[in-house]
């Protein structure tokens, strides 16, 4: 279920207040300030349900966040937002430290805390908000790692996953798993930046299984994602990726052809998507043989891909 307010919608004059009020349901309460109030401003805000966190996107022209100690006194539940630039430059200050944020690179928030952040011109960010107490964390833990979030050796790694997420946040946050893997990812950046004492090979082992759900996620339409392709990219052998996923309980192979076969179905169901041929669409989510794809699909499901896509166009018609 998502909340959206897209200013599109709306007379000019009603902008800056419907952003301002749109701001205090997605986000910590906070000062809205337009850059240029009295000229085009226009924003779109969407909040996604992810398990007990959310996903927030913004899309805006210039704008400021201010958030003062005296709203931060008012705020009960610590919540840390981690947010992907994915537009215009970012700026962030807060407990005394600046940080400017180029579009691509990741920052963490203490929403509970005072922040002042802003962009100039049009620009967009895409956050993951979890509340302190789903990460099972110490509040001195995520509160000392929130500026070190560069030193963790999942840095990239979840700049990579909460953009994914930012960019398609319809056709993820209703995965019970990508809600799971999310919180699991952001724990292991703060709890790696927040003990820089720690051994990097240490933390990189003991949440080996959350970085290869995350990654093949993200890779799952390349016909070139196989365990092989998976244990180099994680600098492992093949032998332990196997080990480390059979000790989770994680058949590895057979969960990256189910996760592709439940994306190619669900879009066999999209209506926008009838004129795509079925071996399109198993292409698509990295199934090179249109044959192998419709015995697993049927396998899988109980009937032919085809015939999944005419059922669902007739019941539409």
């Amino acid at each position: 279920m998502a909340y959206v307010l897209d200013t599109a919608d709306l007379p000019p004059a009603e902008r800056v207040e419907a952003v301002r009020n749109a701001m205090l349901y997605a986000s910590a309460p906070c000062h809205v300030i337009h850059e240029e109030p009295g000229g085009a401003v226009h924003a779109r805000l969407e909040v996604w349900d992810l398990g007990d966190a959310n996903v927030f996107t913004h899309r805006s022209s210039g704008i400021r966040l201010l958030r003062t100690d005296r709203l931060a006194r008012q705020e009960a539940m610590p919540v840390v937002a981690l947010s992907v630039q994915l537009r215009a430059e970012g700026r962030i200050e807060q407990a005394g430290r600046q940080r400017v944020v180029p579009a691509g690179e990741l920052l963490a928030v203490d929403l509970s805390a005072a922040y002042d952040y802003s962009w100039s011109g049009d620009g967009a960010a895409g956050a993951v908000q979890i509340p302190f107490d789903r990460l099972g964390l110490p509040l001195d833990v995520v509160r000392r790692a929130v500026p070190e979030i560069r030193s963790s050796p999942y840095y990239r790694m979840v700049t990579d996953h909460i953009g994914h997420l930012a960019r398609d946040p319809a056709g993820l946050t209703g995965d019970a798993g990508v809600a799971t893997a999310s919180v699991e990812l952001v724990r292991a950046l703060l709890a790696s930046a927040g003990r820089p004492g720690r051994p990097a090979r240490q933390a990189l082992a003991e949440t080996l299984v959350t970085r290869v759900r995350a990654f093949v996620r993200a890779h799952l339409a390349d016909p070139e994602l196989t365990p092989a392709a998976i244990a180099a990219a994680h600098h492992v052998s093949l032998r332990y990726l196997y080990r480390v996923c059979a000790d989770a309980g994680l058949g590895l192979e057979q969960w990256i052809i189910n996760e592709r076969l439940r994306h190619a179905r669900h879009d066999l169901l999209r209506p926008e998507l009838r004129h795509r041929p079925v071996a399109a669409i198993a292409r698509a989510w990295g199934f090179r043989d249109p044959t192998h794809f419709t015995r697993r699909f049927k396998a899988r499901y109980g009937i032919l891909p085809s015939r999944l896509r005419r059922s669902s166009e007739a019941a539409g018609s």
